[in-house]
C-alpha cells in the first residue's frame, strides 16, 4: 500500500507517516505499538489488496443475503451492530457514499457520529486533525469512515488508531466499497453466483476518466480476480497506455472499439477536481461526441449487456440521458446494492461475523 503522499504533516502537523507499518500499529508511523494499544476487533478495508478471494466472494454473499434490509423491502433495521459507534469523516465531497455508509451503519442499529475538523472544531484553536482523531479514538469508536484527498491517507490511519478504517475513497487511489457494489451489479445482472471465477466469460468496459479516478483502478483489481475480461478505453492522457500495461489489460483506441460485444458498459466522468492546469479537453459537447455513451452506441454491447456509473454522472457528458435512464441501466440499483455491500463491509470492520449479520437482520420494523 502506498503511504499518504501531500504528507500527513500538511494536515496532522507531526511527522510525516513515511512508510506505512503494519494494520495493528507494530511498524512505522507516529503512534508507538505501547501507546496505541490493541487495535479494536474486525478488519480494516483500505484498498482491495486487502481481500483475498475468499473473503471477497464471502462479503457478497453476504451483501446479496443484505440486500432485502438496504432496499426498505422486508425489516427496515437489526440489531446485529447495536452498541457499535462508527466514526464519519468525510473531507471530500459526497452524497451516495457518505449517506450510503450512515443508512447502512444505522438500519444494522450502530450509532454514527460524523466529524468534520474544520472551524466549528478545535481545529480553530490550534488542534491538528491527528490528535483530534486520536481524542475521538480514545472515545472507544469501533469503525472509521474515511474520505480523503491524499492518496493511502486511510491506509495511514491504520497505524496511528485503534479503531478499524474503512476507505471510502481516497484521492485517485481506491474506493475498495465502489468496487464491490459494482461487482455485485454485475453478478446480479447476469445472474451469477458470488464464487471463485464468477465473472468467466464477461466483457467489462472501463471508460472515460481512468488516471484521476479511483473506482477505476479498484474495480480492474477485483473484477479480474473474478474472472472478468477487462478493456479500457478514454481520451488520451485520462486512459494512458501505462495504466493498461500496469494492470496487463486491453486499451481500445476509442469508445466504439472499446463497447463492441462487452456485456458490461461502466462510464467514468472526467474527475475535473483532480486534473492539472495543463490537461486540455474538449468541451462537453465535443466530449460526448466522441467518449459519451449514447443510445446509438449501446447497440455495440453484447445482447444483454448493462450500463453502470458510479456516480454522480454528468449527463450530456460521458453518458446521455436516455442511456441513464434506459432499461439497460443499473445506476440506481448500483445504490441499493452499495447499502447491503456496506452492511456487510462495515460488519467486518465491527468484528462481527457475517454468517450472524445475515442471521440476525431479521429484526422487526
Amino acid at each position: 500500500m502506498r503511504a499518504a503522499s501531500d504528507s500527513a504533516a500538511s494536515v496532522t502537523g507531526q511527522q510525516d507517516p513515511g512508510v506505512e507499518g503494519d494494520r495493528d500499529g507494530h511498524g512505522s508511523g507516529d503512534v508507538s505499538a505501547g501507546s496505541l494499544g490493541a487495535r479494536r476487533p474486525g478488519r480494516d478495508l483500505c484498498e482491495i489488496a486487502d481481500l483475498d478471494l475468499a473473503e471477497t466472494c464471502a462479503l457478497l454473499s453476504a451483501a446479496r443475503a443484505l440486500i432485502p434490509l438496504a432496499a426498505g423491502d422486508g425489516p427496515r433495521r437489526s440489531d446485529c451492530l447495536a452498541g457499535a459507534q462508527v466514526l464519519s469523516l468525510f473531507a471530500e465531497p459526497s452524497t451516495r457514499t457518505r449517506l450510503s455508509f450512515e443508512v447502512a451503519a444505522r438500519r444494522l442499529g450502530a450509532q454514527v457520529v460524523d466529524f468534520q475538523h474544520d472551524a466549528a472544531s478545535s481545529a480553530a484553536k490550534g488542534e491538528t486533525e491527528l490528535d483530534a482523531l486520536r481524542n475521538l479514538d480514545a472515545m472507544g469508536f469501533d469503525a472509521i469512515v474515511v474520505r480523503d484527498r491524499r492518496d493511502g491517507y486511510p491506509g495511514w490511519l491504520c497505524s496511528q488508531l485503534r479503531a478499524r478504517v474503512i476507505n471510502a475513497g481516497d484521492g485517485a487511489h481506491e474506493h475498495p466499497t465502489q468496487a464491490l457494489l459494482d461487482a455485485l451489479t454485475i453478478l446480479e445482472a447476469f445472474d451469477r453466483e458470488p464464487v471463485p471465477g464468477a465473472m468467466t466469460g464477461l466483457r467489462v468496459a472501463i471508460c472515460g476518466d481512468l488516471r484521476h479516478g479511483r473506482v477505476g483502478r479498484s474495480n480492474l483489481r477485483l473484477l479480474r480476480t473474478l474472472g472478468a475480461e477487462l478493456v479500457i478505453a478514454g481520451p488520451g492522457e485520462l486512459a494512458p497506455a501505462t495504466l493498461a500495461a500496469e494492470f496487463e489489460v486491453e486499451l481500445a483506441p476509442n469508445l466504439d472499439a472499446a463497447l463492441e460485444g462487452a456485456h458490461v458498459a461502466m462510464m467514468l466522468r472526467i474527475q475535473r477536481e483532480r486534473l492539472p492546469a495543463s490537461l486540455q479537453l474538449p468541451d462537453d459537447a465535443s466530449y460526448h461526441s466522441a467518449w459519451g455513451l449514447s443510445e446509438r452506441r449501446l447497440e455495440r454491447l453484447a445482447r444483454g449487456g448493462v450500463v453502470l456509473h458510479p456516480g454522480p454522472m454528468n449527463r450530456g457528458v460521458e453518458i446521455a440521458d436516455a442511456v441513464a435512464d434506459g432499461p439497460r441501466s443499473r445506476v440506481l440499483r448500483q445504490v441499493t446494492l452499495g447499502g447491503a455491500v456496506r452492511m456487510a463491509v462495515l460488519a467486518r470492520a465491527c468484528g462481527v461475523p457475517l454468517v450472524q449479520t445475515i442471521a440476525d437482520t431479521g429484526a422487526t420494523r
